[in-house]
């Protein structure tokens, strides 16, 4: 056997460069674990010079850093050299033939030693040596193993890399040079070398300008910033080099003009010269740096609620940190009668910070100020606001007072505004606590037909005892004050708003609040706000008709009736609101009067005879399939869920009990009151959630199963066969019934991550559907001359609300079509969110309708 280094001729021709580069990662590898601590120290030590360390340390400091490095960087020498050793080719080899499986290199260099005259032998040894041939020519360098964790535990080097990357950045190499003036003849070998200098100009932080080298600055003029610091280092000799300057304000020339280290500000314009060989002069002028301004935007405007927004424009030479407002009142402008007839008792201005651009330029930009004080004692009352800005300098700049009314919240429920008027007087100063009981008491002497809400009254009436016991105590302090106007505010805003569960009531609420306003002189955004209130009241209130209609379907005929479309009532909404802006307050309530007496005077038929036409039942049974499906996902999701519950383990023993019959119970209701549907969801429910071994997949598969099948009969006789739209209608559902019968398969896997994936396919083509099939029976009474626009007239496949929505299935007001086509979907669906949770936070609403809403909120 011969040794390994001893390769082939034609091996060792394929391996030079796989040799040659594993042998420099060798090099290198050794390299670093015997040099690491040498270029550690060199690389800690370059970066405390070139970050001027040793200039502002101690001398004493200095010497015994400079010892530590010189001392650490021989023995790392020593050290390195000691245990370096040069990789030979062997090692290479070795090397890369360890990493090629059955070491190739090794076999390639080895000769026959057995068997060398036998034929067959002799060719068993050319076949090995062909396989490990094969294998060496696929041989790649080895990478070098760099990792020192082990001989650096405390990450020492990457500490020192990080320290010279910081002085690249922030220091200067030129500070190194300097460092041959603390050296043993240092001092004298500069005098000999003649004497030198350093300079730098720091602008102040807050101008966010760059500093000045000197040294590399060959202009005769600089302008810098007022307050900007100028540095000097002189070396070799005292008194070789002297320092004049004009730009600190000194008087004379001071007695350290020959010092090594000056520092000084530039507080005026004038001249640097640094005086003897070498030297330098400069002309520094010194930019002033000019104080802030701010002006207000626009005027004062009352937001939604009362909120105040007041805009302002605020600007900088260098940019503004921070602004305020600071609103007083103007008591000259204040009408001084009633409650304000007394003098107020002393309160402190109002000091609001001004929002600041979180990220960009604040050397000028525009923001607006908003904040919500309609609990404030000044609120609706005259005061003027000043707008302050501050700069880094400390300068501030102010705009001219501004007199307004600081807007707050505005009530137009009589009763209400009352006692905030009273509030008002309370908090203006304690001596009116017998007037504001007094008048408190006469509002509410005989409270029939005047005070809404007996909740609210039983309130007051305990405020003002409360007051009436403070008075006859003679201890009405501001902490009872305060308190007192905190339960007076509630007790308004409860007026205000009430707290009702009928729509017409809350409807005519809306009117009287409407007409208050009108004869109060609202404000635009006072007027859009009732407005919406009185256009939400509405659709409470058609909601609630057409579940009225439903639950009495049949009872009532079409006949006589005046049709009214959703656009006639909108039409009516967008004219009253347009004569109150124009200030025709007159015509605008008589006619918000005739629009009450059309909304009282409102019915809702099911349709001639109460009978409903095969269309109808049609889309009634497609509508309860999809309210079924809905119920089955609903249950699918939460299976899902309880499987992956807490600590991530099934819940099990528990799915009888899972609540699937109150969850049909409440997606029934959410209907409209349809009870078909209901009744056979809960049935089944109950009866299959109760199953034997209490399955549960088993039971969501088989009322998957009784759905597809009931699907399948309903498309065998749905109407408008021969129609474009009835075809269509056809084949969406049969999609539907094949991803019900994938999700009833996925079901029986207990696959129900898919089996959700499915259903909610079965729903879209559900829907599809049923829009499809709604178009071929509205084409169908087009053909037969039926305008079916009355709402309770013709096919009731296709009613519509007073306010022309379509009535789902069963008499349930909305609509089973996809409400996120057109082009900004996602603007859409954010828009169909927000709505949900605006809904889930009206706790006046029923609790079913509450804890439905909340599901769709953890769900999406």
């Amino acid at each position: 056997m011969t040794a390994p280094g001893d390769l082939p001729q034609d091996a060792r021709a394929r391996l030079v460069v796989p040799l040659a580069l594993t042998r420099l990662g060798l090099l290198a590898e050794r390299m670093a674990r015997c040099f690491w601590p040498l270029w550690t120290i060199l690389f800690l030590a370059v970066a405390a010079l070139a970050l001027g360390l040793h200039e502002t340390a101690p001398v004493e400091a200095v010497w015994v850093g400079s010892v530590a490095a010189v001392a650490g960087a021989a023995v790392a020498l020593a050290r390195g050299l000691w245990r370096f050793r040069w990789p030979t080719r062997a090692e290479a080899i070795d090397r890369l033939d360890r990493s090629l499986p059955g070491r190739p290199l090794a076999a390639l260099a080895d000769r026959q030693a057995i068997g060398a005259g036998d034929r067959g032998s002799e060719a068993v040894w050319r076949a090995h040596v062909r396989r490990m041939a094969e294998r060496a020519a696929v041989a790649r360098p080895v990478r070098p193993d760099l990792r020192l964790a082990e001989r650096d535990p405390f990450a020492l080097r990457y500490v020192a890399l990080t320290a010279l990357a910081v002085a690249l950045l922030f220091g200067s190499l030129w500070r190194v040079s300097s460092v041959g003036g603390i050296m043993p003849g240092g001092a004298g070998a500069g005098v000999a070398a003649g004497p030198s200098w350093e300079g730098w100009i720091e602008p102040p932080a807050y101008t966010g300008k760059p500093s000045l080298y000197l040294n590399d600055i060959a202009a005769r003029s600089i302008e810098v910033p007022e307050g900007s610091r100028v540095t000097l280092r002189l070396y070799g000799e005292v008194g070789a080099l002297a320092v004049a300057e004009t730009v600190s304000g000194r008087t004379g020339v001071p007695d350290s003009a020959t010092e090594p280290a000056q520092e000084f500000e530039v507080a005026v314009s004038g001249e640097i010269e640094i005086d003897g060989p070498g030297g330098r002069a400069w002309s520094v002028t010194a930019l002033p740096d000019a104080p802030p301004t701010i002006r207000p935007e626009g005027e004062v405007e009352r937001a939604a609620g009362g909120q105040m927004r007041r805009g302002f424009t605020a600007t900088d030479d260098y940019g503004v940190i921070a602004g305020r407002a600071e609103i007083a009142l103007d008591l000259p402008a204040v009408d001084r009668r009633h409650g304000l007839a007394v003098d107020p008792e002393p309160r402190e201005a109002i000091v609001l910070d001004l929002p600041m651009p979180i990220s960009g330029d604040r050397t000028g930009f525009t923001e607006a100020l908003v904040e919500d004080l309609s609990t404030h004692p000044f609120a609706n009352l005259p005061v003027t606001i000043t707008l302050t800005v501050e700069d880094g300098a400390g300068q501030s700049g102010s705009a001219a007072p501004e007199a307004v009314v600081l807007p707050g919240r505005r009530f137009f429920d009589p009763l209400a505004a009352a006692v905030i008027e009273m509030r008002r007087d309370l908090l203006w100063n304690r001596d009116n606590l017998r007037r504001v009981v007094q008048v408190l008491r006469a509002v509410t002497h005989r409270p029939e037909g005047f005070v809404r809400d007996s909740g609210a009254y039983l309130q007051l009436r305990v405020a003002i005892r409360r007051m009436e016991a403070a008075m006859n105590a003679g201890g009405f302090t501001p902490e009872a004050r305060d308190e007192m106007a905190g339960v007076l505010w509630d007790i308004a805003v409860r007026l205000e708003e009430g707290d009702l569960a009928d729509a017409l009531e809350r409807l005519r609420r809306a009117q009287d609040r409407l007409s208050e306003a009108m004869r109060n002189g609202a404000s635009r955004e006072e007027i859009a706000e009732l407005m919406q209130e009185l256009s939400e009241a509405m659709q409470d209130y058609m909601r609630q008709l057409a579940e009225q209609g439903e639950r009495q379907e049949g009872q009532q005929s079409a006949e006589n009736m005046q049709e009214i479309t959703g656009d006639q009532l909108q039409q009516m909404l967008d004219e009253i609101e347009r004569l109150m802006q124009e200030g025709r307050m007159a015509e605008a309530q008589a006619l918000l009067d005739q629009l009450m007496r059309m909304m009282e005077n409102l019915q809702v038929t099911q349709g001639p005879g109460g009978q409903p036409s095969p269309g109808q039942q049609a889309m009634e049974g497609l509508g309860e399939t999809l309210r079924e499906q809905q119920e089955l996902s609903d249950d699918s999701f939460r299976e899902l869920q309880e499987q992956f519950g807490r600590n991530g383990q099934p819940q099990q023993g528990q799915q009888g009990q899972s609540g699937q019959g109150q969850e049909g119970q409440q997606l029934g209701q959410e209907g409209s009151g349809g009870q078909q549907g209901l009744g056979r969801g809960q049935g089944e429910d109950r009866r299959l959630g109760q199953g034997e071994g209490g399955d549960l997949e088993g039971s969501l598969a088989e009322r998957q199963e009784a759905l597809r099948r009931e699907l399948e009969r309903q498309r065998r006789n749905l109407p408008g066969a021969g129609t474009e739209e009835g075809e269509a209608a056809r084949e969406a559902l049969d999609r539907a019934g094949r991803a019900m019968e994938r999700a009833e398969q996925a079901l029986r896997e207990r696959n129900l991550g898919q089996a959700l994936d499915d259903q909610a396919e079965a729903m879209d083509a559900l829907r599809e559907g049923m829009r499809n099939l709604g178009e071929a029976l509205a084409e169908q009474r087009r053909q037969e001359g039926q305008q079916g626009e009355a709402f309770g007239q013709g096919d009731p496949s296709a009613r519509r609300d007073p306010l022309g929505r379509n009535i789902g299935n069963a008499g349930r007001i909305g609509t089973d079509e996809n409400l996120l086509q057109g082009d900004d979907v996602y603007r859409r669906a954010e828009e169909l969110l927000d709505e949900i949770r605006r809904r889930s936070g009206d706790q006046s609403r029923p609790r079913l309708e509450l804890d439905y809403l909340q599901r769709l909120l953890d769900r999406f």
